[in-house]
C-alpha cells in the first residue's frame, strides 16, 4: 500500500466532519455545499481503500478506519494553523500581544505603560491580564510576563527582578507603629497570593526575621495582591508587599516601608517569550522599557536589607 498522501483539501473535509460528525456542520465551516464535502470525503475514502464514514439517516459516525485517522488528522491540521499563525506574527512588527497576571498588570503595568506608548507608538500593544498556563503558538502571544521559580522549558526567558516582601502603610500609619514590634497592635492585610512560595513570604516569617515572638491571624485576607495593596492605599492597614506590587507607590510616597528590611525570596518575574523571537525590534524594545522602569526605582530597592526567607528561623 502507497503511502502517498492524498490532496489536502480531502484530509481537511474529513477532520472537520469527524470533529463536528457532521457533513453539513463541516461544511458550513468550511464554506462550501454538503454535496462538495461529501464529494471530497468520497475522494479520500477511495485513496484509502475503505469506508471513513458509516451513513446513516440523520447523522454519521466514524468506521474503524475513520476513529483511527481522526486524531492524528485533528493534531496535524492544528500544528499547521499554529505554525501558520505563528509565521504571520513574524510578518507583524507593529502588534505586540502580552500576557502578564492582572496583579502585575494592575500595578506595574499600566500605571507606566504611558510612557512606553509615548516612547513606541509605532507599536500596538494589547494586553491579556490572565495567570493561565499559555502556548505562545496556540493563544497567539507574542510575550509572557510570569512569577514564581521557573525554569521555563522550550522557551526564551530572561529575569526582569528579584522579589522581596516588606511591610507598607500611609504615612500617617507609620506614625502610630514606629517599631516592628508595635505591628503586633496593628490592623494587618494578608496578601494570599503567594501561599504557594516555599519558604513562605509572609507575616510570620517577618516577625520571626525581626525577632518578635507573634503569630498574627486576623486582619483583612485578599486572593489577590493589588487588592491587597488597594487596601492599604485606602489606609486598611499594613499590607506585607512585594516589591513588583508596591514600590512605585513607595517610590512616588504614596507608601512608607518604615523598618527598612525585606524578605527575599528565589522566586521573581520573567520575561518571556517564543525561542528565536527575542531579538525582534518590538520585543527589545518592550523589554528594555521594562528594565529601564525597574532601574528608576532601584534606590527604593537599595534602601532595604533584604534577608533571603531560607535565613529565616523555623517556627
Amino acid at each position: 500500500m502507497s503511502d502517498r498522501l492524498p490532496p489536502l483539501t480531502s484530509l481537511r473535509a474529513f477532520e472537520a466532519a469527524a470533529r463536528h460528525m457532521s457533513f453539513a456542520k463541516a461544511a458550513e465551516e468550511l464554506h462550501v455545499t454538503p454535496a462538495a464535502l461529501s464529494y471530497q470525503i468520497k475522494s479520500l475514502e477511495e485513496h484509502l481503500g475503505t469506508p471513513l464514514f458509516i451513513r446513516l439517516n440523520r447523522a454519521v459516525e466514524l468506521t474503524e478506519a475513520g476513529r483511527a485517522l481522526s486524531p492524528g488528522a485533528s493534531e496535524a491540521f492544528q500544528t499547521l494553523t499554529n505554525a501558520w499563525r505563528a509565521t504571520r506574527r513574524l510578518q507583524d512588527n507593529t502588534t505586540l500581544n502580552v500576557t502578564a497576571g492582572p496583579a502585575f498588570t494592575a500595578k506595574w503595568m499600566a500605571p507606566r505603560l504611558y510612557e512606553f506608548a509615548r516612547a513606541h507608538p509605532e507599536v500596538d500593544l494589547r494586553f491579556s491580564a490572565s495567570l493561565r498556563m499559555m502556548d505562545f503558538e496556540r493563544d497567539e502571544v507574542d510575550v509572557a510576563i510570569r512569577f514564581g521559580y521557573g525554569p521555563d522549558h522550550g522557551v526564551w526567558s530572561q529575569k526582569l527582578s528579584s522579589e522581596w516582601f516588606t511591610p507598607v502603610m500611609l504615612p500617617e500609619m507609620a506614625e502610630r507603629y514606629p517599631t516592628p514590634e508595635s505591628l503586633t497592635k496593628a490592623p494587618l492585610i494578608f496578601d494570599e497570593s503567594t501561599d504557594f512560595l516555599k519558604p513562605a513570604c509572609d507575616w510570620p516569617a517577618w516577625f520571626r526575621a525581626m525577632g518578635v515572638d507573634f503569630t498574627p491571624s486576623h486582619g483583612l485576607h485578599f486572593s489577590g495582591a493589588d487588592h491587597a495593596v488597594d487596601a492599604a492605599l485606602a489606609g486598611g492597614g499594613v499590607v506585607l508587599g512585594r516589591r513588583a506590587m508596591v514600590i512605585k507607590d513607595i517610590y512616588d510616597g504614596r507608601l512608607v516601608a518604615p523598618y527598612g528590611v525585606g524578605l527575599g525570596t528565589k522566586a521573581h518575574f520573567r520575561f518571556l517569550c517564543r525561542k528565536g523571537t527575542e531579538n525582534r525590534p518590538h520585543i527589545v524594545a518592550l523589554r528594555e522599557w521594562m528594565l529601564a522602569e525597574i532601574a528608576k526605582t532601584i534606590s527604593v530597592h537599595n534602601a532595604l536589607t533584604i534577608i533571603p526567607v531560607e535565613d529565616v528561623p523555623a517556627p
